[in-house]
């Protein structure tokens, strides 16, 4: 399967920050891409609103009927991150799949809030309580993970146990000492202790790092880009990459401590 990861800055315009991924859906249909992955707070960034409640609810709703008209249009299936409307104080952080034909697959509410390095998501975001989100595009079976979900191990291994072979990340990965390689450490080691594809797809803003990157089973890197604050590249996946990762390192099968579900 052809991945498309997109990197970008979008501003507090929400319908122009929809236009540039339109133009970008584009360009991945162009290359052949069956799914398209972009960061979270492509919708809009937090920091660019005085007020996310009010942002969610003005624009999560034409952000996903936007997404579904592209998939449809371009026939691709897309993941992309936006505030979602709780109805309470707090909207959600939310990544929402959809596929090639616009209907949506699922989605996910972030579950791990950055309340690390200075900053309290918690204060602006309401932590999503559903639990993890596997979907299913082409051959893959897709984990859905948002940013620091990325370093709590056990919750990407609980998307492995539930069926995933490909990691999609999104993320707003902000820029600070050891980031960059806290960035680049982490999504390659996802990648090698569940031998599974991790794709990552980062901000660009000012505050953010870019360095999209795709990472096969056995933690090469296989595509990244830098700090360009617009582009993509496109990566094929495949299962026989996974299969030779998981028999030539069987670490799922040679586990003795299985931490199930409290």
């Amino acid at each position: 399967m052809k991945v498309a990861v997109a990197q970008f800055a979008p501003t507090a315009d929400a319908v122009g920050n929809l236009a540039v991924i339109e133009e970008m859906v584009r360009e991945a249909a162009a290359a052949g891409a069956e799914l398209a992955v972009f960061p979270e707070e492509s919708m809009i960034p937090s920091e660019a609103v005085a007020s996310l409640r009010e942002a969610a609810a003005a624009h999560w709703p034409r952000f996903l009927d936007t997404l579904a008209g592209l998939a449809a249009a371009h026939g691709v299936a897309i993941i992309a991150g936006g505030y979602e409307d709780s109805g309470e104080s707090l909207p959600y952080n939310t990544l929402v799949a959809l596929d090639s034909g616009g209907q949506p697959l699922g989605s996910y509410r972030k579950m791990h809030l950055y309340d690390a390095f200075d900053y309290k998501e918690s204060r602006e975001v309401q932590r999503g309580d559903a639990g993890p989100c596997v979907i299913r595009i082409g051959a893959f079976n897709v984990g859905l993970v948002n940013c620091y979900d990325l370093r709590f191990p056990e919750f990407t291994r609980s998307l492995v146990e539930m069926g995933a072979d490909l990691l999609s990340v999104s993320a707003a990965w902000v820029r600070g000492p050891l980031k960059e390689d806290h960035w680049t450490t982490l999504l390659r080691g996802r990648a090698i202790e569940n031998t599974c594809w991790v794709v990552a797809s980062s901000l660009t803003t000012p505050d953010c790092i870019g360095m999209s990157m795709a990472v096969d089973p056995l933690g090469v890197v296989r595509a990244a880009l830098g700090e360009e604050r617009r582009a993509l590249f496109v990566v094929d996946i495949d299962k026989d990459r996974i299969d030779t990762a998981r028999t030539v390192l069987p670490v799922l099968r040679n586990r003795r401590i299985i931490i199930g579900p409290r």
